[in-house]
């Protein structure tokens, strides 16, 4: 037999043959394969500028001024972290679990996949072979799966050469970064940033071993291995992760051991926009940052912007702590004050218009519900959870009664600036975010501001050259063309001298002193008052009646409060403004703010405005303010209290800080009874002074100054009328404005 025969007819070199023709062939098909899935033929692969800027969803982070966040805004609680942010532990435990070859392959581990083959051939279990950057690249570029194998295997070719630009464009430290930023852990988290805060309220640099293994252990499944919902899954998923990294020299056999029996110990805190601090200041300002992003180009919930406040979060927690522990003790007041009685009254149409402003109601009629049906459920008892101060209460009972209940609750305003650069230091909305929506400070919640609106009047003949000193008549003013208006003093029996200084009558809040002032104003006097309302930042509509000067308008905290800062700011009226700058996700400045200003009033007429409040809260209505609270330095305020005692006020200045607080029910007819309890002195004014008894105390916040100052200019009035040294009393009395 010659070599030809010997090659061409032994069975054994013709199977050779043919394995080596299948090869090449195969060989050939997967490059033609791999080239027409390159050409886009099955769908075009992830564009390389993709590449260089993958897309992913941010959450927008809200910042306060001292570096806090406070908040954030997302369809996926996701951020970013930097590789220096991440700790070893974590890459340790994750490079041991998923991909100990990591460093070595350029994006596919072939070792990894043929060891696929050779477990499928001895009828082992499969175990899984894709790298980190593969897993990577599906974190990144999703893609449709596919029933039948020919569409599995391009769709995992497509994987392959994705990994591989990956690894062709990014360092394995940036790769690894990317994964950590990419990757899904439940509790709404999207990325070990979120991930750390959300498990163990830590930063990802500071994580232990077991806390690492943990969370790189739920990467296999979310829920499944949940420390939360399934702490044994996690226990034991955690500790198979632990044994990774010992096989692979990242643990030692001691440290394992020790590790694996440590119990889990988590700070579980998943996201909640109705927790944190200042939830209604962030609810506010989405709606504002949602209408400048569709203006903008840029979407709140996906971008990962950067949103820098004037929020401070000390003063922010001190001016939560300060609203919800008075209110709570004012409560406790209000049940006693109404035990056996409904605070409503007859006013029976207040429930009625609380069951139709409710979700129920308006889903009911959406449904198509007779108002028969809405009736019988709105009288059904169902389980529901209610608002208490002790602490949430599952209970029974009928959605209207729930509306009653909740009727009861007194509801609080605060807003805290800076006069000199219009930063809003705190913003409480009200009580409790989760249960009462409706924020008491925005521009849109205006109620009657009663005496508090009375300084306007004074400023308004101050800055006309009336000196505080001017001696005025103390009897009840009647109006030309307005013979049924005949307002009195509210308590004619207290300070009934036949005249008084205008010191002494916003000293104690005289009606008929205020009056008269705005009748020498003259019959444009309303008009003029309103004009200087507006210079002051006032935009909330108001009527030019005589009654202005009562405070009758409706007019909101933030508007108050700015309209305020103008005395404090040498009669600069400085636009209240609560963001400085916003950045995109690459660090540039797409949005600076800078507050409008508006001379106001002349800088003598707002110190001698500082000179009169100060004695307001001297010797006058809110004397308590320094003889027990005790806050130090330079103070002014203003009470204010409306007919029936449906709002209480309290506005208070100090050179470097104007803090507006408003006190009432949900419907004005609710309300107390008596001034000891109803008054802006009873209601008000605690919240202020215990907001700023702590304020002061901090001197990193706050630096307490003795004097208000006084203008370069002499003053061309007297001011000096009366002795700034009087005693003060050891009981001071509430005035009823």
């Amino acid at each position: 037999m010659n070599w030809k025969e010997l090659f061409f007819n032994n069975p054994y070199t013709k199977w050779m043959k043919w394995l080596w023709i299948s090869v090449f062939s195969g060989i050939l098909l997967l490059s033609l394969l791999i080239l027409s899935i390159t050409l886009g033929w099955f769908g075009e692969l992830p564009p390389l500028e993709e590449l260089e800027n993958p897309k992913t969803y941010l959450a927008s982070e809200i910042y306060s001024e001292d570096g806090v966040v406070i908040g954030k805004y997302y369809l996926q609680n996701r951020s970013n972290s930097n590789y220096a942010d991440i700790s070893p532990n974590l890459i340790n435990a994750l490079i041991s679990t998923e991909d100990i070859r990591f460093h070595e392959h350029s994006g596919i581990d072939f070792r990894g996949a043929a060891s696929i083959v050779a477990y499928s051939l001895i009828g082992k279990k499969l175990r899984g072979a894709s790298t980190i950057t593969q897993q990577l690249a599906k974190n990144l570029f999703p893609r449709k799966k596919f029933d039948n194998v020919f569409n599995k295997a391009t769709t995992k070719l497509k994987e392959w050469i994705t990994a591989v630009r990956i690894e062709e464009r990014y360092t394995k430290e940036e790769i690894i970064t990317m994964y950590f930023n990419t990757v899904e852990f439940g509790g709404n988290s999207f990325g070990i940033s979120s991930a750390s805060k959300t498990f163990f309220g830590k930063k990802p640099i500071d994580l232990t071993e077991v806390e690492a293994a943990m969370l790189v252990g739920m990467l296999k499944a979310p829920t499944r291995y949940s420390p939360v919902s399934n702490p044994e899954n996690a226990m034991r998923r955690r500790n198979t992760v632990l044994n990774q990294m010992r096989k692979n020299d990242f643990l030692s056999d001691d440290a394992f051991d020790s590790l694996k029996i440590k119990p889990i110990e988590l700070n579980y805190q998943e996201d909640d926009h109705n927790d944190g601090l200042a939830p209604y200041f962030r609810e506010h300002l989405r709606l504002e940052l949602l209408e400048w992003c569709e203006e903008n180009g840029f979407n709140l919930y996906k971008d990962g912007l950067k949103i820098y406040t004037t929020i401070n979060s000390k003063m922010q927690a001190m001016a939560e702590e300060a609203v919800y522990n008075h209110a709570k003790d004012h409560q406790r007041k209000f049940y006693n004050h109404w035990k056996g009685r409904e605070p409503w009254g007859t006013y029976t149409e207040l429930i009625d218009a609380g069951m139709k402003r409710s979700d129920r109601y308006r889903m009911m009629k959406a449904a198509g519900a007779s108002d028969e049906e809405i009736k019988t459920a709105f009288n059904t008892k169902v389980k529901m959870k209610v608002f208490s101060y002790n602490g949430d209460i599952d209970t029974v009972m009928t959605p209207l009664d729930s509306i009653k209940y909740y009727k009861y609750f007194m509801q609080c305003g605060l807003m805290s600036m800076d006069p000199r650069t219009g930063y809003v230091k705190a913003w409480v909305g009200g009580i409790n975010h989760k249960y009462f929506k409706y924020d008491h400070v925005n521009i849109h919640s205006k109620r009657q501001v009663g005496s508090t609106f009375k300084p306007l009047v004074y400023t308004m003949a101050i800055d006309n050259g009336w000196s505080p000193c001017f001696v005025a008549p103390n009897q009840p003013v009647q109006f030309e063309g307005y013979p049924d208006y005949n307002p009195k003093n509210a308590d004619s029996k207290k300070y009934n001298e036949p005249e008084m200084t205008l010191f002494r009558g916003l000293q104690f809040s005289v009606n008929n002193i205020v009056l008269y002032l705005m009748k020498q104003l003259g019959p444009t006097g309303p008009n003029s008052v309103i004009e200087l309302g507006k210079k002051m930042g006032i935009t909330s509509k108001m009527e030019p009646y005589p009654a202005i000067a009562l405070g009758v308008s409706d007019i909101s905290v933030y508007e108050m409060v700015g309209a305020y800062s103008t005395y404090a700011n040498k009669g600069v009226w400085t636009e209240p403004v609560y963001v400085t700058t916003i950045l995109d996700k690459n660090g540039n400045v797409v949005r600076e703010v800078v507050p409008r200003t508006v001379e106001a009033i002349s800088e003598q007429t707002a110190y001698i405005m500082e000179k009169m409040l100060e004695r307001v809260t001297a010797h006058g209505t809110a004397a308590k303010i320094k003889y027990q609270y005790l806050i130090p330095g330079a103070v002014g305020g203003k009470t204010g209290t409306t007919q029936n005692y449906s709002d209480g006020w309290f506005m208070g200045i100090t050179p470097s800080l104007v803090t507006g607080v408003w006190t009432g029910f949900e419907d004005r007819a609710i309300h107390f009874r008596s001034m000891d309890l109803g008054s802006g002195s009873a209601m008000a004014m605690p919240i202020w002074g215990n907001y700023m008894k702590k304020v002061t105390a901090d001197t990193s916040l706050f630096k307490v100054e003795a004097q208000f100052e006084a203008p370069k200019q002499p003053l061309t009035v007297e001011i000096n009328c009366e002795s700034y040294n009087e005693k003060i009393p050891d009981k001071v009395e509430l005035f009823e404005e």
